[in-house]
């Protein structure tokens, strides 16, 4: 009997319920089939990229800094022609003062611009620049203090105003110092 218990020992498995049964072949099936996807994986990992990491090479990079990077100078005493009245209006004014919105005088009605004008450039200019009700401050902004002046100008005069065109602004200081050093030269020489 001895010999028959070690030889039902000997022939017996450690799967004893279907349960455990069924998780040995899941697991024989599942674990090679992870091990294979695994190894595709490191053979097929050669150098790839991750998203946007090229933005950090370096012709990008090069790309991004050339504008502030480059060696151009540019020329502060380049004539800048102001814009006309008529760009202004239609960059800026044309919003409000086209369709009336929020109070604004419509342009070309001389009945609405009419009191306006009456009280002159100056106060017309002022509210332009400083703003008055709903209207923002326009002085400091993309147009010069002369081209806004410009525009309230071409606005009141097609609302039955007369105008005159402001004078455009004196020449820049270094420009005129400039000048003046310039014409000090030849007077230096010529009493030499």
């Amino acid at each position: 009997m001895s010999e028959e218990q070690h030889h039902e020992e000997e022939h017996e498995s450690g799967i004893k319920t279907p349960k455990q049964l069924i998780t040995v072949v899941a697991a024989a099936i599942i674990v090679p089939v992870i091990v294979i996807i695994m190894l595709t994986q490191f053979v097929t990992l050669d150098n790839k990229k991750s998203p946007g990491s090229d933005v950090f090479a370096a012709s990008a990079v090069a790309a991004r800094i050339a504008p502030v990077a480059s060696d151009a100078v540019f020329d502060a005493s380049a004539v800048v022609i102001p814009k006309t009245g008529q760009q202004v209006f239609e960059a800026q004014c044309t919003t409000c003062h086209t369709a009336g919105l929020l109070g604004a005088p419509k342009f070309g009605d001389a009945a609405a611009w009419g009191p306006r004008v009456a009280k002159g450039y100056d106060a017309l200019l002022t509210s332009a620049l400083h703003g008055k009700g709903n209207m923002p401050a326009q002085g400091g902004g993309d147009f010069s203090d002369y081209e806004v002046g410009r525009a309230v100008v071409y606005m009141a005069n097609h609302g039955g105003g007369k105008l005159a065109e402001p004078a455009a602004p004196a020449a820049p200081a270094a420009s005129a110092a400039s000048g003046a050093a310039s014409d000090a030269a030849p007077a230096s020489a010529a009493s030499k």
